[in-house]
């Protein structure tokens, strides 16, 4: 042995390491020769397994060989021995262990049920933290007709990387029934199988004995009856001989799996379906994508018999597998693989119980060997496995939904595997029981008599389990839905191109047409947009939008989606008008001046215009000198001019087509001072900064006046105005048109009292006239602006 490290390992090993080989009286793996020189190992250290009360060695490599991946390691699963002398409690305190990630509790005894509760907590590896207690699920379906060798267990838990396990198995309150015997925590290491996994990120966790050489036997398999555990000796290859401990806590052997009757257990051991097979039937739909066991990484020596065949699939049955919900999807294969080796190593089935698995994210796994296209025998089910598929849910949906990604998996599945029967997924169909029992809600169920199920139900429908949970049992219906079509809740969204205006929808000719549907593009062969009833474009099921140009005229649009049955599912259509005809303006945008404070940079004013479509006339905006939207109903709007100055009113027309006319006049405020009208009678000048230009007239003299003369189209008379201010008459052209009383409460200057505006541009005389109002007769006038 020179060389070469003697290292005992017991606990979850719980068997020796001597010589370079694995003695192992509690392991689903194989028995092979280590490579010590594989690895250098730095520390070796003890753990106390509280479960067993033993101790094992923990080695650390030099090196991390996964700085860039990480190194490949078959699935381990292990067993820790409960203890309790007391009929009703078995407990194991926390114990240490190799890594795993999902674990189970099993029992001596296929058909003997534990009645009570099984709970565990784990210690995370990546945080060290202990999680809460949690609930293992007991009410598994029996096997129909298990083989001797099988054992009863809990549903398997999916806990994420751990290393350190507690549990505690209570017998139910008011029972007398005691605990199964043998009552074992098993604990699942998914290992590191595929290439995919291997070249992830990571090391390996440094509490696993290397494996064995390359030319050593990879994979796993099943325990030998006459392999270490029994008191049975190996034979080392250098010479030395091994003998295995007296099993401490646990003993149990391995005898060929089964899950089934005499078929299973007389099969000849194959991977592959015999010559005697079914031939898979075509389906109506097309076969989704499914990741097959080998993409999984399942070792098919661990379950060497020859799958079984029904006649056809009458229905499918959905279920959960319980655990986490935060799984990351990379680790999907790993929770696949480790249910396989549960179902197998730990509760002795001849393979995987499931046809299918599927994750949230949607992915597809093949579940038990056989062919995906074939109706495979499984067992998930009791009492209806004969005529059944089934498909489970990586997660808990107790209190949470499935994923619309899952939902949509199931429905292709189902859809597909139906399909090759000619079953209408959201029909239903008569089974005929294999067992007495009663399902969740209470029907009662007799053997070799027939009942009608749902093509998709859930696995409570057949069986007392509240399995696939009160979340997702009620989303059946949607996958019944999706999975049989039409496609569900198909409506037009929104037409690009064209805008609506009520229920019609205009446009220039170029339009795109959005969409959606509840039912998932997935299970949509394709989508065909129609106008007028024909088919213009067709495009996948998954797109949701698709162009196409319109005639001019009137037409009505409608997307028609065909579902992967071929049933059809047509919209709601919309009425859609293409034409290229622009607005107009029947009335030019003009500026007149209004009543407000004048200065020189900011003139009162009133933008006018009118915009008319033959269609719809969408709105009307300001381009210039500023910005502003309006409706198709406003003519006119309050703004400011800047005096003295050419200013471009740049306005545009839009109808709902997306047409638009622009008309751009420009204008120009004109600000005449007092000083240049023609003066008759008494005027006096004052000066003030308040007065537009510095200075104004005043006057109290009766009949005395001011005239401008100007060419424009709109005019306004600014005066000051106060509590003793005067009247006025105004004449325009040599006629009088109206009297303006200046008197108000305050003081203002600058004001636009009177304003008179004309269709067009032309020569107009304005003249002011003093009334001489009694007890206040003076007016005081700051000039005239005009607009030309």
């Amino acid at each position: 042995m020179t060389g070469v490290l003697p290292v005992f390992f017991y606990g979850p090993f719980a068997g020796l390491v001597w010589g370079g080989y694995v003695v192992s009286r509690r392991t689903s793996h194989a028995y092979r020769p280590l490579n010590l020189k594989r690895r250098v190992w730095l520390t070796l250290g003890a753990v106390v397994l509280g479960g067993g009360g033993v101790t094992y060695a923990v080695a650390s490599p030099s090196a991390d060989p996964g700085a860039t991946g990480r190194a490949k390691r078959p699935v381990k699963v292990y067993a820790l021995a409960l203890k309790g002398t007391a009929a009703d409690r078995q407990d194991l305190a926390r114990t240490d262990t190799s890594q795993f990630s999902m674990l189970g509790v099993s029992w001596t005894g296929a058909t003997t049920r534990l009645h009570g509760t099984a709970q565990v907590r784990t210690r995370s590896t990546a945080t060290g933290e202990w999680s809460a207690w949690r609930d293992l699920e007991l009410n598994v379906d029996p096997l129909e007709k298990p083989g001797r060798r099988v054992r009863g267990a809990s549903e398997p838990l999916w806990v994420g990387s751990s290393n350190g396990v507690q549990a505690q198995v209570v017998r139910k309150n008011g029972t007398t029934t005691a605990l199964p015997r043998g009552l074992e925590v098993n604990l699942v290491d998914p290992g590191v199988v595929t290439d995919a996994e291997a070249k992830a990120p990571g090391s390996e966790p440094a509490a696993f004995v290397a494996e064995g050489s390359p030319d050593a036997t990879s994979g796993s398999t099943p325990a030998d009856p006459a392999s270490p555990g029994d008191g049975t000796t190996v034979t080392p290859t250098d010479g030395q001989t091994a003998t295995s401990p007296a099993p401490t806590d646990t003993t149990t052997s391995t005898a060929t799996p089964t899950d089934s009757g005499s078929a299973s257990a007389t099969a000849s051991p194959s991977a592959s379906p015999s010559p005697t097979g079914p031939t898979a039937p075509p389906s109506t739909v097309p076969e989704p994508p499914i990741v097959d066991r080998a993409g999984w990484g399942a070792d098919e020596s661990i379950s060497p018999q020859a799958p079984e065949y029904n006649a056809d699939v009458k229905a499918v049955f959905v279920h959960h597998t319980d655990g986490a919900n935060d799984y990351s999807c990379t680790d999907s294969p790993s929770i696949v693989r480790s249910i396989y080796a549960y179902h197998v190593q730990v509760e002795g089935w001849k393979d995987i119980g499931y046809n299918f698995l599927v994750d949230k994210c949607g992915t597809l796994f093949e579940g038990r060997k056989g062919g995906v296209d074939l109706p495979v025998l499984g067992a998930h089910t009791y009492g209806w496995n004969r005529e059944a598929a089934g498909i489970a849910v990586l997660g808990d949906y107790t209190t949470t939904s499935a994923s619309n990604a899952a939902l949509a998996s199931i429905a292709r599945l189902a859809a597909w595997k139906l399909g090759q029967y000619g079953a209408d997924p959201a029909g239903t169909t008569q089974l005929t029981a294999g067992a007495t029992q009663k399902n969740f809600s209470s029907t009662s169920f007799t053997a070799g008599s027939a009942y009608t199920f749902q093509r998709i139900s859930g696995h409570r429908d057949g069986y007392n389990t509240q399995c696939p949970g009160n979340s997702l049992y009620p989303q059946l219906p949607t996958i019944r839905a999706w999975a049989a079509g039409p496609v569900q809740g198909l409506k037009v969204t929104s037409l690009g191109g064209a805008t609506a205006s009520g229920s019609t929808y205009y446009t220039k000719g170029t339009i795109t047409a959005h969409w959606t549907a509840t039912t998932p593009g997935s299970l949509i062969k394709n989508v065909q947009l129609l106008v007028d009833g024909k088919t213009v474009a067709t495009t996948s099921g998954t797109a949701t939008s698709v162009g196409a140009t319109l005639p001019l005229g009137s037409h009505t649009i409608a997307v028609r989606a065909v579902h992967q049955s071929g049933k059809t599912a047509t919209s709601s259509a919309l009425n859609v008008v293409a034409e290229t005809t622009a607005p107009t303006f029947t009335t030019t945008p003009r500026l007149s001046l209004r009543s407000g404070t004048v200065n020189t940079s900011a003139v009162p004013v009133t933008l006018g215009w009118k915009a008319t479509d033959d269609k719809a006339l969408r709105s009307v905006q300001l381009l210039s000198p500023t910005t502003a939207t309006f409706s198709p109903t406003t003519t006119s709007s309050s703004r400011t001019a800047k005096s003295g100055t050419a200013t471009t009113w740049s306005m545009r027309a839009y109808d709902y087509a997306g047409n638009y006319r622009t008309s751009s006049p420009a204008y120009t405020p004109v600000i005449l001072q007092e000083s240049s009208a023609t003066k008759t009678g008494t005027w006096t000048s004052r000066s003030s900064t308040s007065y537009l230009g510095g200075k104004s007239y005043s006057s109290a003299s009766k009949g005395a006046g001011l005239t401008w003369t100007f060419t424009g189209r709109s005019a306004a008379w600014v005066v000051s105005r106060a509590s003793s201010s005067g009247q006025a008459y105004v004449y325009v052209d040599g006629t009088k048109v109206a009297t303006v009383d200046l008197k108000s409460a305050t003081t203002l200057y600058r004001q636009a009292v009177w304003t008179k505006s004309w269709s067009s541009s032309a020569k107009h005389t304005i003249k002011i006239v003093v009334v001489g109002t009694s007890d206040r007769p003076t007016i005081t006038t700051d000039g005239l602006v005009y607009i030309k």
